[in-house]
């Protein structure tokens, strides 16, 4: 009996640590992003990649040549053996919308995909890609925005109460008391900036949107020692961040430091402890300035401090202990 009860007991201790290493129900989550155009993205898509917490339903391209974007994204889906998440084209965009004529410029990346082609993404437009997934999943998925916000606007004005069916939206977007260096002057974050027309109808939209802005990812720089180590470590996904980052930094000798905004957004929905966030209300003003309006009831919440040494110590075990790769 003693035998039996002994059994039962380490039989339920090992239960318990594979429901927690693989959890039984997965977080749905959308990833709108505008890969290859700054280095962070790829490093986004990486930890999303790497996280078992995880159900991709879908990778979606916003801003500038959407087309190219998504072909970074298809060869870095078939590299790591993760082609069965589908890859949305959203529409090309100039580089500031409304005020430029020409679409956003060539990439560096491309060329790391440039050819490829034994992945294609699905014809489905990327707003109602969106639509339709928060549709079917109310208050299930987690939205992701990394990038200028084109397709969550033709969202907005598809469907106004879309997005508030998502059961959350962490958005690499805004800069509320702290700029790009780190001083105390806001500045116009770019995301905002690249489509202030639907920055301002996101903002406005009532969906439950928390910010990470400048305020707490200009901070997070992925220096050369973690770059050495993602350069030793030589598998699919991690060759691929290192040829990326090759194309992104190439012209300066001097290879620049990454600064990893968006994927701070993405490890706000992993481990919230490593974070301090703060209700308030937001609105975007003219030249894409997020200000925060203390006289209204808040409309959101802003990430006001990070864990960095934390945050990069769990981001770079994720990244370097899995085996994403083909059978």
């Amino acid at each position: 009996m003693h035998f039996m009860k002994k059994t039962a007991v380490l039989f339920l201790f090992a239960l318990a640590c594979v429901q927690e290493a693989f959890p039984a129900t997965k977080q749905k989550i959308i990833l709108d992003c505008d890969l290859a155009g700054d280095i962070d993205d790829a490093f986004a898509v990486a930890l999303i990649l790497t996280s078992p917490e995880f159900e991709v339903l879908g990778l979606v391209m916003d801003h500038g040549l959407t087309d190219r974007r998504a072909q970074v994204a298809c060869k870095m889906l078939y590299e790591t053996g993760m082609e069965h998440i589908p890859v949305v084209v959203g529409r090309r965009t100039p580089g500031v919308i409304g005020q430029d004529r020409e679409l956003a410029g060539e990439s560096s990346q491309f060329l790391w995909a440039n050819g490829f082609s034994k992945v294609k993404p699905v014809e489905k437009k990327a707003a109602d890609f969106i639509i339709e997934n928060l549709r079917r999943y109310p208050h299930e998925v987690i939205l992701f925005t990394v990038g200028p916000l084109p397709n969550i606007g033709e969202v907005i004005d598809k469907d106004p109460e879309a997005l508030k069916l998502a059961k959350k939206i962490y958005s690499m977007f805004g800069s509320f008391y702290m700029g790009y260096g780190t001083g105390p002057v806001p500045d116009a974050e770019w995301n905002v900036k690249a489509d202030v027309e639907s920055a301002k109808k996101f903002a406005a939209s009532g969906a439950p949107i928390t910010y990470a802005g400048l305020d707490i990812t200009t901070f997070v720089k992925l220096g050369k020692e973690y770059r050495d180590r993602l350069l030793m470590r030589q598998s699919p996904l991690t060759d691929a961040l290192c040829g990326l980052y090759t194309l992104w930094g190439y012209e300066s000798y001097a290879q620049p430091d990454p600064t990893l905004f968006d994927v701070v957004a993405v490890g706000m929905a992993l481990w919230p402890d490593l974070f301090t966030t703060r209700k308030a209300h937001v609105r975007v003003i003219d030249g894409g300035y997020t200000v925060v309006d203390e006289s209204k009831a808040p409309n959101c919440e802003i990430g006001m401090t990070i864990n960095r040494e934390e945050f990069l110590r769990r981001f770079m075990e994720r990244v370097l202990r899995q085996n994403l790769g083909r059978p």
